[in-house]
C-alpha cells in the first residue's frame, strides 16, 4: 500500500490472478482498520500544502504525470490486463485516456475560478462588494471498480488534486495493481507525501471505515447500486458523488444507416466483454428494418476474435471472475426458456469467458432488459412507432446514457429531450464517452457528475467573500 509516501505491508497477504485463467499475476497486502485510519490521517497533514499550492504548481504536479504514464503506457496497460483480463488493445488504449484524463485536470486546474457578485442588483447591497472563490473540500475517499481501473480512478484523483484537495484511494479487491503503479508516477511527479494514498483489500470493511471516517470530507464511488445506496446511509452529510450503473439502450429508426448502426452496436454492447457501466444492453429496432439489422449484428458479433488477453488479436476476453460468468450465462438460458430467442453466442468456455451473446424478442420483464447484466449479452427488440421506443427506452430504474441512430433530426430531438438520462447521443452509441464531458446519471444510475472541469466542480467549495466599499 502507499500511505504518507511509504509503502506498507500487512500479515494479511492476498494474490491477484489473471482472470483468464486464474494465474497468479501479483501479491498484495490486505489494509484493516489500522490502516485506514492512518491513511486519512495522513491526507489530512497534507491538505495544507496542498490548498497553499499555487494553481500553477498543481497544474505542472499533473502534467508530470501526465507524461510519465504515456512513457509507460504499455507496462500500465500490461499490468491493467493482468488484474481485469481487458485484451490488451483495449489496455493500451484506457492508460492514453487516463493520461488526457490527467491533462485535462492540469489544465483546468488553471481555470479553476470564482465569480464577481453583483451586491448592489437589491438595494439593501448598495456599496458592497462580492466575490466567489473556490476552496478544496478537503481528504476525498475515491472507491474505484475493476472494469476500467486505472481510467476511473484518474476521474477521480485528477480533478481533486487539481482542485487542492487530498486522497485515499481504495481500488477494487481484484484490481489494485494499476492503482499502485500510479502512486508511484505521482510521487515522482512531485506531489507531497500524504496527497495520495492507496489501501488495497476487499471492499465492505475498508469501504465502510473510510466513508465513515470522521477526516473524509467527501466521497466518491463508481460501483453498484447496492453499494451507492448503503454508502449514502453512511455518510451522513459529507458530500457524494455517485456513479453507480445503467442499462444502456439505443433506438434504431427506420431511416438510420444500418451499417454504421449495427457496427457501432456490436462494439457499444461487447467491449470488454460488456463490463462498462454504459454497455448497450437494450435495442429497440424499427419493426421495417429489424430483419437487416439482426443479420448485420449477428454477422458482426460472430467475428469477434475470443482469446487470451494478451494477445493482440483478442477482442472478447473473460469476465472478471467465474461466479460472474456463472451468472451471465445463467440469464441467458433463463431469458431463452422465458421466449427470447438466442441467435448467436452465449456459450461458455474457459473460466471466465462468455461468447458475446445477441437475443431477440427478449420479454421486456426479463432481467437482460431490465437490469444491468455486465456481461457480453445484447437484447435487441422491435417496435412500430418512436413513442413507443422511447417509452421502453425510459422504463428503467437506471438513468445513464441512452442513444438513437436516424438521419431525421426532429426525431433525434424528440428521443433527447424525453429521454431519462443524463447523457443522450444521436448517431452514436451510449458507450461512447469522451473524458472531458459531463459524465453522470439520474435516477439508480446515480448522483453528481465527473468529467474533468465538472468534477471539480463537485470537489470544491464556493466561498463567498464580501465587504463594505
Amino acid at each position: 500500500m502507499r500511505i504518507g509516501g511509504q509503502q506498507v505491508i500487512t500479515s494479511q497477504p492476498r494474490t491477484v490472478e489473471l482472470p483468464f485463467d486464474g494465474s497468479a499475476v501479483g501479491t498484495i497486502f490486505q489494509a484493516g482498520l489500522e490502516q485506514v485510519d492512518a491513511a486519512v490521517k495522513a491526507a489530512r497533514a497534507a491538505a495544507p500544502a496542498m490548498r497553499e499550492m499555487t494553481r500553477d504548481q498543481r497544474s505542472n504536479i499533473l502534467r508530470r504525470a501526465h507524461g510519465r504514464l504515456l512513457e509507460r503506457r504499455d507496462a500500465i496497460a500490461s499490468a491493467i490486463v493482468a488484474e481485469c483480463g481487458k485484451p490488451i488493445r483495449e489496455a493500451r488504449t484506457e492508460a492514453e485516456r487516463a493520461a488526457y484524463t490527467l491533462l485535462f485536470s492540469a489544465e483546468e486546474a488553471h481555470r479553476l475560478a470564482g465569480e464577481v457578485v453583483p451586491m448592489d442588483a437589491e438595494p439593501l447591497g448598495a456599496g458592497h462588494w462580492g466575490m466567489t472563490v473556490r476552496e478544496p473540500v478537503g481528504v476525498i475517499a475515491a472507491i474505484t471498480p475493476f472494469n476500467c481501473p486505472l481510467s476511473l480512478a484518474m476521474h477521480k484523483i485528477g480533478p481533486a488534486l487539481a482542485g487542492g484537495n487530498t486522497v485515499v484511494h481504495k481500488p477494487a479487491s481484484t484490481t489494485p495493481l494499476s492503482a499502485l503503479l500510479m502512486a508511484d508516477l505521482f510521487e515522482e511527479a512531485g506531489l507531497p507525501a500524504g496527497a495520495l494514498n492507496v489501501v488495497t483489500g476487499p471492499g465492505g470493511l475498508l469501504g465502510d471505515a473510510l466513508v465513515m471516517h470522521s477526516g473524509v470530507n467527501m466521497v466518491t464511488l463508481t460501483g453498484s447500486v447496492e453499494v451507492g445506496l448503503r454508502l449514502r446511509t453512511l455518510v451522513g452529510m459529507k458530500r457524494v458523488t455517485l456513479e453507480l450503473g445503467n442499462n444502456s439502450a439505443v433506438i434504431v429508426e427506420d431511416d438510420a444507416d444500418l451499417d454504421e448502426a449495427a457496427s457501432r452496436c456490436v462494439a457499444g454492447a461487447f467491449a470488454h466483454s460488456g463490463q462498462v457501466c454504459i454497455s448497450i444492453q437494450r435495442v429497440y429496432v424499427n419493426r421495417k428494418v429489424a430483419a437487416g439489422f439482426l443479420e448485420r449484428i449477428v454477422e458482426r458479433s460472430r467475428k469477434l476474435a475470443i482469446g487470451h488477453p494478451r494477445e493482440a488479436a483478442t477482442e472478447i476476453s473473460p469476465l472478471i471472475t467465474p461466479d460472474e460468468a456463472e451468472r451471465v450465462h445463467e440469464w441467458i438460458g433463463d431469458a431463452v426458456e422465458c421466449g427470447a430467442r438466442l441467435l448467436t453466442g452465449g456459450e461458455r468456455s474457459e473460466r471466465a469467458t462468455i461468447a458475446p451473446a445477441v437475443l431477440t424478442d427478449v420479454p421486456e420483464s426479463h432481467a437482460i432488459m431490465r437490469k444491468e447484466a455486465f456481461g457480453p449479452v445484447m437484447g435487441v427488440n422491435q417496435y412500430d412507432t418512436l413513442s413507443q421506443a422511447i417509452d421502453w427506452m425510459n422504463d428503467s430504474d437506471y438513468g445513464l446514457q441512452a442513444g438513437i441512430y436516424t438521419r431525421d433530426i426532429g426525431k433525434a430531438f424528440t428521443a433527447a429531450r424525453r429521454a431519462e438520462v443524463g447523457g443522450f447521443l444521436i448517431n452514436q452509441v451510449p458507450q461512447f464517452r469522451v473524458d472531458q464531458m459531463p459524465y453522470g446519471g439520474v435516477k439508480l444510475s446515480g448522483t453528481g457528475r465527473e468529467g474533468t472541469r465538472y468534477a471539480i466542480e463537485e470537489m470544491t467549495e464556493p466561498k463567498l467573500i464580501c465587504w463594505k466599499a
